[in-house]
């Protein structure tokens, strides 16, 4: 049993002043530091002045296989960006083993992150996030358009997700994504996610990311009509997004970013008690333009944060993301979103990936960070940490100090 005394505690919206805890694996205690020394004296460690305690950062989206990318892909729109992920796509898989993948996670586990949910589309990244110090939700991904090949694309998914279900760790979570509505067939969609609700995994898919994506699903138009007829010698959606929404009735989905989606959908969305993940420096990078915070309110739909990955990122920084999310949203309360961009990545997350962390509270995971700042404290610390300089001096998961 530990216990740490810190000038300020931000947990769950909430900001405590003179706090601290006593925690093991889990938190078992928050009590004002002054009763905490009364009781348990030179156990105490005083964390001192412009210490705070926030709860782990959780990424909620990331691609760790596309690593290696620095200038190699092409930024600015969809289309243009996503012939260069196939033109590159065995280079930059081939340069990022898994001393790369490490990295990143690495990478990750600086900037605060204790958890993340990793989108894998070939498994190449599945002993690095085994091997992880994070909590890991591995998304084994499932993509294939073309229903001759159903049977052969099903199979290798198959294939990678019994071998991520074979290893076994606390905090390791083999789960499903499903591309997209236009890469999957419906039969292997609905197939996966059977299977998924059978064995309890969770799900994420991505929807509506782009304007092409958008044409292409109601129309079969658009930038993707050639890409689709070039390269698949498909004239025609592999769904619309109505039906692919439908499949998901069952079962609650993290959805990854909706910056195309229509009113109906985004009410399929909250139906279906979905979640969407935000990850707004990957929609600008892409020009896919930016999410409708005030949509998601009125449907009452909580979204989430994620980096996406380094193909459509310059960083896996959740602090990062929270910064440019508060200045694409210019319309938004400044204090009431900078708290909703924590949410985000805490509890919120937490919740959507269903994992038992998040908040720094009785009974939740001991994954928490000590952070230092040189500022002073008062209630608009949510925007404070987001936008001013701050330093990460330790880290723990599971109660364990990690870094």
């Amino acid at each position: 049993m530990q216990i740490l005394l810190s000038d300020t505690l931000f947990s769950n919206g909430v900001i405590l002043r003179d706090h601290g805890i006593v925690f093991d694996k889990t938190i078992i205690e928050v009590s004002p530091n002054d009763e905490l020394r009364s009781r348990y004296g030179e156990q105490c460690t005083e964390l001192g002045e412009g210490s705070v305690l926030v709860p782990g950062l959780i990424n909620s989206h990331v691609h760790l296989e596309f690593s290696a990318n620095r200038s190699t892909l092409t930024y600015g729109e969809f289309m243009p960006w996503l012939s260069s992920v196939i033109a590159a796509r065995d280079e930059l898989i081939n340069e990022c083993d898994e001393s790369c993948t490490s990295k990143a996670i690495n990478t990750m586990l600086t900037n605060g992150i204790t958890a993340f949910g990793a989108v894998s589309s070939y498994g190449f990244d599945l002993e690095p996030c085994f091997k992880a110090p994070q909590k890991v939700v591995f998304f084994n991904e499932l993509i294939g358009s073309d229903p001759q090949m159903a049977d052969a694309l099903y199979s290798n998914f198959q294939e990678r997700l019994f071998a991520s279900q074979e290893l076994k760790r606390d905090g390791f979570y083999p789960s499903i994504a499903i591309h997209s509505p236009y890469s999957v067939h419906r039969i292997l969609i609905q197939k996966a996610l059977k299977y998924a609700r059978e064995k309890h995994l969770r799900v994420t898919a991505h929807f509506m990311e782009s304007p092409a994506e958008r044409e292409w699903l109601g129309s079969n138009s658009g930038a993707f009509a050639p890409f689709f007829q070039n390269f698949l010698k498909q004239t025609q959606a592999a769904n619309t997004a109505e039906e692919f929404l439908s499949y998901f009735r069952d079962s609650p989905t993290l959805f990854t970013h909706a910056v195309q989606a229509s009113d109906k959908e985004l009410s399929a969305i909250a139906e279906g008690n979905h979640t969407i993940i935000h990850c707004p420096i990957s929609n600008r990078l892409l020009g896919n333009g930016v999410l409708d915070l005030k949509s998601l309110e009125e449907n009452t739909i909580r979204f989430v944060c994620g980096t996406d990955g380094l193909s459509s990122n310059y960083a896996l920084d959740l602090f990062e993301e929270m910064k440019v999310a508060l200045f694409i949203h210019p319309n938004e309360d400044l204090l009431s979103l900078a708290q909703q961009l924590w949410q985000s990545v805490t509890a919120h997350a937490a919740e959507a990936l269903q994992l038992n962390c998040g908040k720094i509270a009785p009974t939740f995971d001991a994954d928490f960070l000590v952070m230092r700042v040189s500022y002073p404290i008062n209630d608009q610390l949510p925007i404070h940490l987001i936008t001013q300089p701050h330093t990460i001096e330790s880290i723990y998961i599971n109660g364990d100090k990690i870094q």
